[in-house]
């Protein structure tokens, strides 16, 4: 994980509510200075609402936000921090005009004068690929084209914080895939702080170095990227995140940090410390799942069951493969594999994973 700054910008006991639902409930969050943080959750979970208040442009019903250690607390320091942050909606919100135009607008209101406009115009369209659309009107762009121009507009004005709410989610998967490439690209060269809001697991793993994972306007779960992916602290981020195989069971034994869960009538070893007889459940992540021809005795790992292949389903560049263990298991394969496996429903097969990939969650 790169090092980050000092923090930049911090949300305090912040309450939304909408009528008598309350929309938004954080007690605490914190943005450093370089961080990028990546909001997901399913659609209603909250992420576009504490986009709005990070923004200033929300009010909350209560709490405050705090930047760069002073409190907003009058009209005066919201509208000084609005300067400050640049927010991105999902539909780009273009003027009947140039690409050029467009991307320096922002500049021409903050009177920036002509030949800086130009310079930092021209730049930001080359760091987003369309300087070859400067003089093109913003009716004849593209997706794509359009959502590029609303970015590179965002990024010219140099914002301490920039704000992304679902900015990929209207285009189709090549575009939207190399546009996520590009936009990181920025972010990294620039050291941009940004928070990203997205329904989208890889987009914000890909991006974000923090995620915080909302539901029902609460963060049930913040830290590192790859720590909420693979150590999801209850079933719901488990499901959220991609671990598709959960399994409740009785923890027969625990020696060494290594116990081993009752599931029906398997037995599937995990590493960590648990009470024998305690109730838990496992999550596998399909990715450390093995497919194979050989006997159970073959495989290094802990953890082997003879299997039969339930349903195959296409994953884009893999596919998702569902096994009978006698218990439910997901696994991952490629185009290759799955070819040289012969695998098809009702296929007989060996799933083997290592207990380091088990991953343990208390009730």
């Amino acid at each position: 994980m790169k090092p980050l700054g000092s923090v930049l910008l911090e949300a305090h006991d912040l309450q939304v509510h909408r009528g008598e639902v309350q929309a938004l409930t954080l007690p605490h969050l914190e943005l450093r200075t370089g961080e990028i943080l990546g909001l997901i959750g399913p659609n209603g979970a909250g992420k576009s609402t504490l986009l709005l208040c990070l923004a200033g442009l929300l009010r909350p019903s209560s709490g405050h936000l705090a930047f760069e250690g002073s409190v907003l607390a009058t009209s005066r320091d919201l509208a000084a921090y609005r300067r400050r942050v640049t927010l991105v909606f999902q539909e780009p919100l273009l003027l009947d005009t140039s690409v050029a135009e467009n991307i320096g607008v922002g500049l021409r209101l903050r009177g920036i004068e002509a030949g800086v406009r130009a310079r930092r115009t021209l730049e930001s369209a080359q760091r987003f690929g369309i300087e070859h659309l400067l003089a093109r009107s913003a009716r004849e762009l593209s997706g794509g084209e359009a959502q590029r121009t609303s970015l590179a507009r965002a990024c010219s004005l140099r914002p301490q914080v920039l704000l992304l709410d679902e900015p990929f989610s209207s285009l189709d998967p090549p575009t939207r895939e190399a546009l996520v490439q590009d936009l990181g690209k920025v972010l990294r060269e620039t050291n941009c702080t940004a928070v990203l809001a997205t329904h989208d697991l890889l987009e914000a793993v890909h991006l974000a170095d923090t995620l915080a994972v909302l539901q029902q306007g609460q963060v049930v779960q913040c830290g590192p990227a790859n720590d909420v992916v693979n150590h999801p602290v209850d079933e719901f981020v488990a499901t959220f995140v991609g671990m598709e195989t959960l399994l409740g069971g009785q923890v027969r034994e625990c020696t060494a940090g290594t116990f081993t869960l009752a599931v029906g009538d398997r037995e599937i070893v995990g590493t960590g410390v648990v009470e024998v007889g305690q109730e838990v459940t496992i999550g596998v992540r399909p990715e450390n799942v093995t497919l194979s021809l050989h006997p159970e005795g073959e495989t290094s790992a802990r953890n082997a069951f003879a299997a039969r292949v339930t349903r195959i389903t296409s994953r884009g560049p893999f596919f998702k493969v569902e096994l009978d263990c006698g218990f439910f298991l997901s696994a991952y394969v490629t185009a290759r594999s799955r070819e040289e496996l012969g695998l098809g429903e009702g296929r007989e097969v060996f799933a083997s994973f290592k207990a380091t990939a088990v991953h343990l969650i208390r009730k």
